[in-house]
């Protein structure tokens, strides 16, 4: 197991020239047949094994796999911090078996699919507990199944990212008219642009790659994210007010290529799949209880983590479920299972 770090031209380059040299040598294609299979996992966030949800997931895959005795026969290399490109592109590359493996949020795949976009839906989810109940009391399925049909991707299994996302700000949010003229990053998704205006904000879709220099220049008054990824990714650095608006309880995917599924050797698949699952759920574990120490550290750093006016945010950003229902009915199943479902 390893983590790489490599830049993306040079990763496009070494896998064209493999890819040569596997055509031209038949032999090499006997062997290569019988060696270790070697995977790919991207993750956007930087490298810390603590506060980062892929490289969290990385070492709980290595050690699942170990544990299954799958150690010597998978090789899964990590790639953190946008090494193999913006997650829009990596995404692209799941779907297409050049990457195998990549661990973010469900946004991005919205992108591909946009029923997905459902679990964007402001406000939604009530908290991480409940999204698992909800999920295998069945608001997992149709997504999981119109995910694998519309972009040939699988979802191994459902994590949590770690901590809600909530409002980091360089002035104090406490109201919606507190957010009203403040260009606030979001996901380039359309439905938590569409949750950030309802709330107030000049809601700004961006790559997450380059928001700490656009907090740097001014470009950006702030971002919504959750406490871990705004500690690792030092964010802090340029915006102080962090208002819990907890909007989004956005869930962690772990995305897998259908092509790089169906070329694996049944039983060997099983095992990995296996580890892949059992590495989710410990993870889940771990966003759990890092998302208070993050917060603490937060304020350490000089962070004002403040309370909101929570409901008056729920109130304005209602609507865009029962309007979402209506332009995607496919989603009102999904939606009735996660209301019913209780934490």
């Amino acid at each position: 197991m390893s983590i790489v770090p490599v830049n993306r031209r040079a990763f496009i380059k070494s896998s064209t020239g493999l890819a040569a040299g596997l055509v031209l040598s038949p032999a090499l294609i006997g062997r290569a047949e019988a060696a270790t299979l070697k995977l790919k996992c991207s993750s956007s966030l930087p490298n810390d094994p603590k506060f980062a949800n892929g490289r969290v997931y990385y070492d709980n895959l290595v050690k699942n796999l170990k544990a299954n005795g799958l150690g010597e026969q998978v090789e899964v290399a990590f790639f953190p911090d946008n090494q193999l490109g913006q997650e829009i592109d990596v995404i692209n590359s799941v779907k297409l078996g050049v990457i195998d493996l990549m661990v973010s949020g469900s946004s991005i795949s919205a992108n591909l699919v946009p029923l997905v976009g459902t679990y964007d839906l402001g406000f939604l989810f009530s908290s991480f507990p409940q999204q698992t109940k909800a999920f295998d009391a069945g608001a997992a399925k149709p997504i999981e199944d119109a995910l694998l049909k519309g972009s040939n991707i699988r979802i191994i299994a459902w994590a949590y990212n770690f901590g809600s996302r909530s409002v980091l700000a360089r002035k104090p949010v406490k109201t919606p008219e507190d957010l009203a003229g403040l260009k606030i990053r979001t996901l380039p998704n359309p439905v938590i642009t569409e949750c950030l205006r309802l709330m107030g904000a000049a809601a700004t879709p961006l790559a997450f790659g380059e928001i700490y220099t656009a907090l740097q220049a001014g470009v950006l008054d702030g971002l919504e994210h959750d406490p871990p990824t705004i500690l690792a990714s030092k964010f802090f650095e340029t915006a102080k007010f962090y208002a819990l608006t907890q909007h989004n309880f956005s869930p962690l995917a772990i995305y897998f290529s259908d092509t790089t599924y169906n070329r694996m050797d049944p039983k060997l698949r099983e095992g990995f799949l296996d580890a892949a699952k059992k590495a989710a759920a410990d993870t889940r574990t771990h966003g759990l209880a890092v998302e208070k120490e993050a917060l603490s550290a937060l304020t350490e750093k000089g962070v004002t983590v403040a309370e909101c006016d929570r409901e008056a945010f729920k109130k304005r950003v209602a609507p865009q479920i029962e309007n979402f229902m209506k332009a995607r009915p496919e989603s009102k199943a999904v939606i009735d299972i996660i209301r019913a479902t209780q934490a």
